[in-house]
């Protein structure tokens, strides 16, 4: 059996990085559903028994309006190729939500229970899905759960295994959290999940990734996972399915003496490239040079879809081994910095932007 497993969509999320209600923000949030359409497409050209979705296909705090229908119209188009929908913590199951209230064509499947049922989907092959019903604190749906019946044996749920937690950083909160042994243990040959936006494929559970990028420092090869299920084996294949890529950049300006200099570099590390950009300048910069975010903006975004510039290790360009010693104002001024209790970015920031007035600069603030 040929399956096409994808998860982590977040249908009409905000892209507040790129401004809630800019067209940058539309334009991703359209990504999204074009992203959705390819998926629909793969499912059709690699002839998929069926489509899964590991929850968090949409969000429900931010609905369009028409989101309900482009679901059920995109879904109904794979008739009669079989959908499975198991919800996910942004899209939790609720008498109120897409899931309960869309009219969805024969082929679609919603798992709407906070426990693994099962729905029998090849003569030899039975699915067991779950739902979170609530936003928070989902419980382990293979807690105490054990498959049963003949045949292969298979989940799909949106889920933490707590081993992968602990590599997605502190800002990934657990839901419905488990063990990678439970899924054995379970009588389980293999879980497709949803939840963490880097992919992975471990030897009894696959998570796919988010399949278009949502934020800057996503990386990995993410998209759609084609897995086919023979007499338990489960082989996979990813297909990349986002219409653009996120680029993080840094470019160093030490030894631009211009404005022009510095954006000769940034066209140089640009060339070529399109999608979504955050860009990180550091270095030191000239004390000539006056260097305005607005401008840099203006050379990204005459290249792609949305940028974002940040400041990364930025020093001005003083000796400011030899201005201490000096015995006047901007002497005293950069003792008092450096002995003062201040985090390093701040410090650099307050050295720059005051030995710039003291040099009679106007343009004080950099970046």
């Amino acid at each position: 059996m040929k399956i096409v497993h994808f998860a982590d969509l977040h249908l009409d999320a905000q892209f507040a990085w790129a401004g809630v209600g800019s067209d940058a923000a539309r334009r991703r949030r359209q990504g999204l559903r074009d992203a959705l359409g390819r998926i629909a497409e793969l499912v059709k050209e690699t002839a998929a028994d069926a489509l899964f979705c590991g929850g968090d296909l949409y969000e429900n705090d931010r609905i369009a309006p028409d989101t309900a229908e482009f679901l059920r119209a995109t879904f109904a188009e794979l008739d009669p190729v079989r959908v499975f929908l198991a919800p996910g913590n942004h899209d939790w199951y609720g008498p109120q939500s897409l899931y309960a209230v869309v009219e969805w064509s024969p082929n679609v499947h919603v798992f709407a229970e906070p426990r693994l049922v099962p729905v029998r989907i090849d003569t030899d092959l039975t699915l067991w899905g779950g739902a979170h019903c609530v936003p928070a604190n989902t419980g382990n749906f293979l807690e105490g759960f054990r498959a049963e019946g003949p045949g292969g044996h298979i989940a799909l749920f949106h889920g933490s295994e707590r081993t992968w937690l602990s590599a997605q950083g502190n800002d990934k909160q657990p839901h419905a959290p488990f063990d990678a042994s439970d899924i054995e243990s379970a009588s389980l040959e293999h879980a497709f999940l949803g939840h963490y936006h880097v992919p992975r494929d471990a030897d009894r559970h696959t998570y796919p990734g988010n399949p278009e990028p949502l934020a800057f420092g996503e990386d990995g090869e993410r998209g759609a996972v084609i897995a086919t299920i023979d007499t338990g084996e489960v082989l996979r294949e990813r297909r990349e399915v986002a219409g653009g890529s996120v680029h993080d950049l840094t470019l160093d300006i030490t030894g631009c003496a211009t404005r022009e200099q510095v954006r000769e570099r940034l066209d140089k590390a640009v060339d070529g490239l399109s999608g979504l950009v955050r860009l990180t300048v550091s270095g030191e910069i000239d004390r000539r040079v006056e260097l305005h975010e607005n401008e840099l903006r203006d050379v990204l975004l005459a290249r792609f879809e949305a940028a974002r510039i940040r400041r990364g290790e930025l020093r001005a360009g003083y000796d400011l081994d030899a201005i201490r010693h000096e015995n006047t104002v901007r002497g005293q001024f950069v003792n008092d910095v450096l002995d003062a209790d201040l985090p390093e970015d701040e410090r650099r920031r307050v050295l720059m932007t005051g030995l710039r007035a003291l040099d009679g600069r106007g343009d004080l603030e950099v970046l």
